[in-house]
């Protein structure tokens, strides 16, 4: 199997929004990528409710400050591109209203040929949610809805839904996605959402997640497909990597994803082996230009398909 190799465009403050996201779009696609990719980040609170990933204690990094709008950096990328698939890895979709987000997505599906796809996921950040005035304890109710009302947005034909945070009556809702639908990717990190993925998605969009949960993710979505009645190999895995390029290899045990270019094709091939189907490379937070990131990214991009990925 080829793994498909995503880019992680430039959002971050000490990139130019506009210039170095173009830039890195228009590059990314001539050397051969098969997507680009955006992530969520509204704020950083001086004094956080939550720990970074919701783990008490762990302090925000700076990198956090300033991020661009991931809907917005898409659309920039997609009018100078004409092949890559253009992706959220991930969206927090409760802080936003479905029905503009359902719209917004259809939108940019129909602007860009039908490349988008929309990886979805319910963040855990409360002082995100306090900033969007959505309720943080119902964050997967309102992820339900969100998909419901994505799906009726969607489809061909009038729309209409009634939900708790979403009311229309019978209209006509557009544009609307050529093929019926935008492919839907959704975070999971346990039981309860992996079966939310074989419910509603495509597949399953983790990031920053080491082979071995990933495999045993895997594998448990395969058996939650197969009890459903639903073709386990329908479901894609599309892993975001954080991704730093040393001169040297290090020696040692050394997150995922770092160190020399050789280490990072072994890791890739230890994703691929974990069912990993794309890999979204992320030079943000080791970059410190797009001239960098993109030197960084076609070093990576050519030895993985060097190695016979």
């Amino acid at each position: 199997m080829t793994l498909r190799l995503g880019l992680g465009l430039p959002q971050m403050r000490h990139y130019t929004p506009g210039r170095d996201v173009t830039a890195v779009a228009r590059e990314a696609e001539a050397h051969g990528f098969d997507s680009l990719w955006v992530f969520e980040r509204t704020l950083v609170p001086e004094d956080p409710v939550d720990g970074m990933y919701g783990i008490e204690g762990r302090p925000w990094p700076e990198s956090f400050r300033h991020i661009a709008d991931p809907l917005v950096t898409l659309s920039q990328a997609g009018a100078v591109t004409e092949r890559v698939r253009l992706g959220t890895s991930v969206l927090v979709a409760p802080l936003h209203a479905p029905f503009e987000l359902a719209r917004a997505l259809g939108t940019l599906s129909v602007a860009s040929g039908g490349r988008v796809v929309a990886g979805l996921g319910t963040g855990w950040s409360r002082d995100e949610y306090g900033a969007a005035d959505a309720d943080f304890a119902r964050r997967g109710a309102l992820l339900e809805e969100t998909l419901d009302v994505c799906e009726q947005v969607w489809s061909p034909g009038l729309s209409e839904y009634e939900g708790s945070r979403t009311r229309f009556t019978p209209s006509d809702v557009g544009p609307k996605p050529s093929s019926g639908r935008v492919p839907v990717l959704l975070a999971a990190s346990n039981t309860r959402t992996l079966e939310r993925v074989v419910r509603r998605a495509d597949g399953w969009a983790p990031s920053f997640t080491p082979p071995s949960v990933v495999a045993r993710n895997r594998a448990r979505m395969r058996e939650l497909a197969e009890a459903a009645g639903r073709d386990p190999d329908s479901l894609s895995v599309v892993l975001r990597c954080g991704v730093n390029v040393t001169a040297k290899p290090l020696d040692g045990e050394r997150p995922a994803h770092q160190g020399s270019v050789e280490q990072i094709v072994e890791d890739l091939a230890e994703g691929v082996a974990a069912g990993v189907d794309e890999a979204i490379l992320d030079f943000q937070n080791s970059t410190h230009d797009a001239g960098e990131l993109l030197d960084a990214a076609r070093e990576v991009h050519t030895a993985v398909r060097g190695a016979g990925m």
